[in-house]
């Protein structure tokens, strides 16, 4: 089933909703993602649909649509925002099109190295202001989970700040990915994912970044000698459902939700943590040139990245946007102290 599918048959379950009696207290959310059923999103999520099914005690059920069953990112969150479908969990990359306040989490070195400091940026003020700037648009965001964070490869050695410049990587389209890279002297290059390793291998662009996992199952490595484990992007996703669906449930069902997401989400981190250490290996067997920043190179790279990086995102978000920046730096300096 895609979302043509859905659209097709709304009309035909309104008149069925019409005339066939309802069971009480019970409700259906259709969620669909772009991942595996092998991978930690699809996982995280049949955790989160027993936890809430156990706690409404069988009220809400949550059926579970991987691999763009239900239509490619742009499909599901429009089905969203129009109410053929319940819900959607969509990388946050996928949605500044609908809202560019998300574009936030673009910014270079947004988290700290520590987990559980990241942890807290994500579930306290700051990941609400990111939740709540989806609110006026047709979304009711319930949570940030963790898909792991973006590692760089290239042809040429990429160990120091001083080795960026004049090289040439490949971003999504972000103005804020390609003012991080602006930053230490690289040129950036928007160029949809499809045509990216064609790029590494004829040598169109010298490098790119992406989680480690992702750099391993496309290959990437095969076509890149240099590895820098930086760390120095997040990767997120956003639990999004439609609001009228949202408000219909009662305030206990809503919260029972709400906390599963954020009960599972360490785990979620944790399976993506996972695969990202066996991509590591993967990635250092095959003898490429492997580097991983330390904690003074990640202050380096930081420093350079983020202050660009950050302008670049509040003159794309407007006053939106410089109230959630204002929110992140006051959360930052109190959880991680600079």
């Amino acid at each position: 089933m895609n979302l043509r599918s859905i659209f097709t048959a709304a009309a035909s379950v309104a008149i069925l909703a019409a005339v066939m009696p309802v069971a009480a207290q019970e409700f259906t959310a259709r969620i669909g993602h772009l991942e595996s059923d092998q991978q930690p999103r699809h996982k995280g999520l049949l955790m989160v649909a027993e936890l809430v099914k156990e706690r409404t005690a069988g009220a809400v059920e949550f059926q579970l649509f991987p691999a763009g069953q239900l239509g490619q990112a742009r499909e599901m969150n429009e089905g969203v925002q129009l109410g053929v479908l319940e819900g959607t969990v969509s990388p946050a990359a996928f949605l500044a099109g609908f809202n560019p306040a998300v574009s936030i989490l673009d910014v270079p070195y947004l988290y700290p190295a520590d987990r559980e400091q990241s942890s807290e940026l994500r579930g306290g003020a700051f990941g609400q202001a990111v939740l709540d700037s989806f609110a006026p648009l047709g979304f009711t965001a319930v949570a940030l989970w963790p898909n792991g964070r973006k590692d760089i490869t290239s042809v040429s050695p990429i160990d120091s700040l001083e080795a960026f410049a004049g090289q040439r990587f490949r971003v999504m389209d972000s103005k804020v990915l390609i003012e991080q890279f602006t930053a230490v002297g690289a040129s950036a290059i928007s160029l949809p994912f499809g045509e990216l390793y064609t790029a590494l291998q004829t040598g169109v662009i010298d490098g790119q970044e992406n989680a480690l996992d992702t750099i391993v199952t496309m290959k990437f490595h095969e076509v890149q000698k240099h590895l820098l484990v930086s760390e120095h992007g997040a990767n997120e996703d956003v639990v999004l459902f439609n609001p009228g669906w949202w408000q219909s449930l009662p305030e206990e069902h809503r919260k029972v939700i709400v906390e599963a997401f954020e009960e599972i989400r360490p785990k979620v981190e944790a399976l993506k943590e996972a695969a990202q250490e066996t991509a590591l290996k993967v990635a250092t067997d095959s003898g490429i040139d492997i580097k991983t920043l330390d904690d003074a190179g990640r202050a380096a790279f930081r420093e350079a990245m983020y202050g660009p990086a950050r302008d670049a995102y509040i003159a794309q978000a407007g006053a939106a946007g410089e109230a959630i920046v204002a929110v992140y730096e006051s959360e930052y300096a109190r959880i991680v102290g600079n």
